[in-house]
């Protein structure tokens, strides 16, 4: 049993943590083996993000006045909670998949962005494209118009170039 200045410490470092991000996902992980267990935290450590398994009411102590206190109230059976400060959507891809092959691990809740979401949401945001698809989605739209620019007016010279070859070839600009 932990003392309860250990405690104390868990709750500061739960805090800190909570305070830094605006992105975590709760999940219960009921039944999940030890072999599982290390399989999950190697791929959120790989997606960018920290596994943190919870006292209920330690998380929901630490979690007061934080963004996430509505996502940790209440909070009932064996809980963990996975964050990052970087790009959520490829964290909740990796929780996705991790979780089809492990039904063991449930969500519960989220917040995205600092909004509380639903495991709806989070499914959904597991089906968006990830930040470095998006961003070069957007510069391919960027790009486009100025593509187009060039090739028009290189055309314009080209076709000249064209048309005086074809006269040359034919004799037609001759003496």
């Amino acid at each position: 049993m932990k003392k309860k200045q250990d405690k104390i410490n868990d709750a500061q470092s739960l805090r800190d943590d909570l305070k830094k991000v605006n992105n975590l996902f709760l999940a219960g992980f009921e039944k999940l083996k030890v072999s599982q267990d290390f399989e999950l935290r190697k791929t959120v450590r790989g997606a960018g993000g920290r596994y943190r398994v919870v006292k209920n009411n330690v998380a929901e102590k630490a979690s007061e006045g934080t963004a996430a206190e509505p996502v940790f109230k209440g909070l009932r059976g064996m809980n963990s909670v996975v964050y990052t400060e970087g790009d959520p959507v490829a964290l909740a891809k990796a929780l996705i998949a991790y979780a089809r092959a492990n039904p063991t691990l449930t969500f519960k809740a989220g917040l995205v962005e600092g909004r509380v979401v639903d495991v709806a949401a989070i499914n959904e945001l597991a089906t968006m494209p990830g930040r470095e698809e998006i961003l070069a989605r957007l510069l391919f739209l960027i790009n486009a118009p100025a593509q187009r620019l060039a090739q028009v007016i290189n055309a314009v010279g080209r076709n000249i170039a064209v048309v005086v070859d074809q006269g040359v070839k034919e004799n037609k600009f001759g003496a």
